[in-house]
């Protein structure tokens, strides 16, 4: 944003008034010669991302400070991830002001495309991310990776496996618009210096893994779908898949698709009621079968990830071991996620409804620590009502799981 010098002002106290540093003011501004020479009436551009601190008055509340600057009262929350509950604050109280023109918008139906839009803006805006495609759905939609650092150590995160379950996107997608506004302004977020983080880590997101499915849901299903008769059908010969369909687009689970425990749930599906494509927990012909299970499982046997986080929804709850066979350091680090965001850590499942997911088959494979997060409670899809409060327990999870190993 532009900002006009005012009498008295130095770079110094600019930074500090909309909490950056004179070195991102300087890196955007490269007109100011001498730094020590800014005149009243001058405009400078503000790093994006930075925000002006608040001191909060007797009678505010953070709805009426939302009002007063023209954000929305969830911005507000996203750039004070230490209020942990919006509504005890204190006059004195200082609190982060964000800029009123941040991109990702969690509080709307985030479709496919939703997010490819935002996406390019944020590379747009912050032309030091970096990002790649790990392959195509079925209906030839580019599957995204979005790497936030440059560091050897590497982790990964995604979402959105499971169509209705599509408001663990705009969660990554905030996470990712919120490290790169810390990452500009070099301020610390929750006490990480996103900066030393950047260098040291490559946190890889794959925000939307059921693109297909998630537009399906959101979108509803249109005459030149090329499974248009054969998804009524299996939808129970409804067209509604607004609350009911989980699967990818040829009717698969692919949270039941990858290689740990496969023959095991396929011979169970009679059993639960599953005779083929539908709606959820259908585990496809063949491990893998799936060209988005396929892109995620190649994409992960071509990095070196020490850690993975798969986010669900919902239930407020932290799978963390598939047959005993996740290492002991996974049960320190689910402990430590429970403290930073009240989930409750859930250890080996039994039965053959537990097999043959994405976490279970990156524990069996590498023996080292994957988690499934499930935010949010009640219903799915879960509300976008509920965001604020899955933000508020999830930022803590995804700072600490890109150290924590």
């Amino acid at each position: 944003m532009e900002y006009t010098v005012k009498p008295g002002d130095t770079l110094y106290s600019i930074a500090q008034r909309f909490n950056t540093t004179i070195s991102a003011i300087l890196n955007i501004n490269p007109q100011i010669t001498n730094p020590a020479l800014i005149m009243p009436g001058q405009k400078i551009l503000i790093p994006d991302g930075a925000s002006m601190k608040y001191t909060i008055q007797p009678n505010d509340t953070l709805y009426t400070i939302a009002q007063r600057f023209n954000i929305t009262l969830n911005q507000l929350l996203a750039a004070n991830p230490q209020i942990t509950n919006p509504a005890l604050i204190y006059p004195g109280q200082v609190i982060n002001i964000p800029s009123a023109n941040e991109i990702v918008n969690p509080l709307q139906p985030y479709t496919y495309e939703v997010m490819s839009r935002d996406i390019n803006q944020l590379k747009q805006r912050y032309t030091f991310l970096q990002s790649t495609s790990i392959g195509n759905s079925v209906l030839g939609k580019s599957i995204p990776a979005i790497r936030l650092g440059r560091g050897n150590k590497q982790v990964h995160y995604n979402a959105s496996i499971h169509s209705l379950e599509w408001i663990t996107t705009p969660l990554l997608m905030k996470f990712i618009e919120t490290y790169c506004q810390y990452y500009v302004s070099g301020r610390l977020l929750m006490g990480y210096d996103i900066r030393q983080l950047y260098d040291t880590v490559s946190i890889w997101i794959v925000p939307m893994i059921n693109p297909d499915g998630v537009n399906l849901v959101l979108n509803g299903l249109t005459p030149d779908n090329p499974f248009y008769n054969q998804l009524i059908r299996w939808n129970n010969g409804s067209t509604d898949f607004s609350r009911t369909w989980n699967a990818n687009i040829r009717g698969v689970d692919l949270n039941h698709n990858f290689p740990a425990g496969w023959e095991i749930y396929k011979a169970n599906e009679p059993n639960i009621g599953i005779f083929g494509p539908g709606p959820t927990r259908y585990a496809g012909p063949a491990p893998l079968s799936e060209p988005e299970s396929k892109a995620l499982y190649d994409f992960t046997l071509a990095n070196n990830f020490q850690l993975i986080l798969a986010y669900h929804s919902q239930g407020q709850v932290i799978y963390w071991n598939y047959k005993n066979l996740a290492p002991p350091i996974s049960r320190v680090i689910v402990n430590e996620f429970s403290k930073v965001s009240g989930y409750t850590p859930i250890g080996t499942l039994t039965g053959p409804a537990a097999e043959s997911g994405y976490k279970d088959w990156f524990i069996l494979h590498y023996r080292r620590p994957g988690f499934t997060v499930e935010v949010g409670r009640g219903v799915k899809p879960v509300p976008v009502s509920q965001f604020p409060t899955i933000w508020r327990n999830n930022i803590g999870i995804l700072l600490l799981a890109a150290v924590v190993v």
